[in-house]
């Protein structure tokens, strides 16, 4: 039961941000265009080792920081849910808009289609952040490592089975505009759980990190 406590705040915000299009969207879409099949799935690899790596970083960092100086409990957690309310709204007043291949940067196309999606999955500042506002709700000086372990290898596993189907089935052009047309309510409610969990977040800013 504790394990499900930490997990469905912690995934009900990153799930939502990883559907919505963004640089790693793109990348996968470019890629699975440019490349082919193999292409794309070989992005999917590099944007799933770059997420991975963002996740474990964040969630070493917090624990250390957590466990050494737990009175920055408070104001990891405070940052952590004013951001991501910040997003959450947003995302709630953002006006329908298709999808732009600029907002993704070329990186090397014409080289490793793997380290290409690597490296946009690294020079995208917001995923540090967003990754650090999504395990302050979860982590504490108490959370067990196994636990830890899991929630890098779920995000892992996301981001692999999402941008699988990406490159698979979305960079035709059909599929394509139906995803176009349905990504306004995508942001809409990822707007409104990320307001939501950003509340709790804040609500429990003060809570002692044992608890």
């Amino acid at each position: 039961m504790h394990a499900l406590h930490v997990l469905l705040p912690v995934f009900g915000i990153f799930i939502p941000a990883l559907i919505l299009p963004g640089p790693d969207f793109v990348a996968v879409v470019r890629s699975s265009l440019t490349r082919g099949t193999r292409g794309g799935l070989l992005t999917t690899m590099g944007v799933t080792t770059g997420l991975g790596l963002y996740a474990t970083l964040s969630l070493l960092g917090l624990s250390a920081v957590l466990v050494e100086y737990q009175w920055l409990t408070w104001t990891v957690r405070v940052l952590g849910g004013a951001y991501l309310i910040y997003l959450g709204i947003r995302l709630l007043r953002a006006k329908p808009a298709a999808l732009d291949a600029d907002d993704v940067p070329r990186g090397p196309m014409k080289g490793n289609a793997l380290v290409f999606g690597f490296l946009v999955t690294l020079t995208n500042p917001k995923a540090i952040v967003l990754f650090a506002s999504v395990f302050a709700t979860a982590v504490t000086a108490s959370t067990p490592g196994w636990l830890m372990v899991l929630m890098i290898a779920l995000v892992m596993a996301s981001s692999l089975i999402w941008y699988t189907i990406v490159s698979l089935f979305m960079s035709s052009a059909p599929v394509m505009r139906r995803f176009t047309r349905a990504r306004h309510w995508i942001e809409r409610a990822a707007g409104v759980s990320f307001v939501l969990i950003g509340g709790r977040i804040l609500a429990d800013a003060g809570r002692p990190v044992g608890a």
